[in-house]
C-alpha cells in the first residue's frame, strides 16, 4: 500500500509526533503488564521499546509507561480489539486497538468508518483478505552499503520468510512466531530496525483515486488521531500522482 507519503505528511506535524507517543506508551504499558519490566525476558516489551526509540520517543517517556505498569496501585487494563470494516470504494480495513472501554472504542471507530463513506463490519468479514506476517523495517538510508543480495541471504537464512525491496526501506517479512528468532539473528550482524512488528499484509490491493482516495486518507487521518488506535491495515493503494494531486 503506498501509504508512506501520507504516513511522512503527518509525520512532520508536532501533535502527530505527541499522538505517536501516547499510541507507544500505551503499548508498552501493555507489553509491561503482560510479559512483566524487564525487556530482556519479555521479547514484546523488548520490541515496543525499540520501535518507541525509533521514533525518537524520549527515554524519559519510556522508563514512565514501565514504572507505571509495574505500580501495584495502577488498575487501568488494556485489551486488543481488532475492528474491521469497508472504507469507500468496497476497501477492506482492519483497525487494531488497545482501550481501556471496549464501547467508546467501539463508537468511535463506528463513526469514523460511518461519518467517511464507509461502515463498521463483523469481525472477521475483512481478515480473510489478509495474511498476518512479523515484519522488520530496515531503513536503507541508514544501511547506504547494505546490499540487498546478502541483506536476502542473511534473511533467509535467518528463518525469514521474504523480502520487500522500496526505495527507502527494506521490509523483512517472517512467520508471526519467528518474528524474534529473525530479528536476533540479524541483529547479530549488526542491523537495526525502524521498526518491528507483527502485521496484517493485505493479499492483494485495489487503486484508489478521485473522491474515494480523499475520503480514505481522510479516514485514515481520523484513525490515527484516536488515541485509542494503534495501527490501521487496509488493502488499497494511491499513486504518487493521485497523492500529488489530493495535496
Amino acid at each position: 500500500m503506498k501509504f508512506k507519503l501520507f504516513k511522512d505528511r503527518k509525520g512532520k506535524a508536532d501533535q502527530a509526533k505527541n499522538n505517536q507517543w501516547v499510541k507507544m506508551s500505551r503499548d508498552i504499558y501493555m507489553q509491561a503488564r503482560k510479559g512483566g519490566p524487564n525487556p530482556e525476558a519479555n521479547f514484546g516489551l523488548k520490541t515496543a521499546i525499540a520501535n518507541a526509540r525509533a521514533i525518537k520517543m524520549p527515554a524519559d517517556n519510556i522508563e514512565r509507561a514501565i514504572k507505571k505498569a509495574s505500580g501495584s496501585t495502577d488498575s487501568v487494563e488494556y485489551e486488543e480489539i481488532y475492528y474491521e470494516g469497508y472504507g469507500p470504494g468496497g476497501v477492506a480495513i482492519m483497525v487494531k486497538c488497545l482501550t481501556d472501554n471496549r464501547n467508546r472504542t467501539a463508537a468511535d471507530i463506528r463513526s469514523i468508518f460511518n461519518k467517511r463513506g464507509g461502515n463498521m463490519g463483523e469481525s472477521g468479514c475483512v481478515a480473510y483478505m489478509f495474511d498476518q506476517k512479523g515484519m522488520l523495517v530496515i531503513n536503507r538510508e541508514e544501511f547506504e552499503d547494505l546490499d540487498e543480495d546478502t541483506l536476502m541471504m542473511q534473511a533467509l537464512e535467518g528463518g525469514a520468510e521474504d523480502m520487500n525491496v522500496h526505495e527507502d526501506s527494506y521490509e523483512v517479512l517472517t512467520h508471526p512466531h519467528e518474528l524474534e528468532i529473525v530479528k536476533s539473528a540479524l541483529e547479530a550482524s549488526g542491523l537495526q530496525f525502524s521498526s518491528a512488528e507483527v502485521r496484517w499484509i493485505p493479499q492483494n490491493t485495489v487503486a484508489a483515486d478521485g473522491e474515494n482516495a480523499e475520503k480514505l486518507l481522510k479516514m485514515m487521518d481520523a484513525f490515527e488521531d484516536n488515541d485509542d488506535v494503534q495501527d490501521v491495515f487496509a488493502n488499497f493503494e494511491i499513486s504518487e500522482e493521485e497523492m500529488e494531486r489530493i495535496g
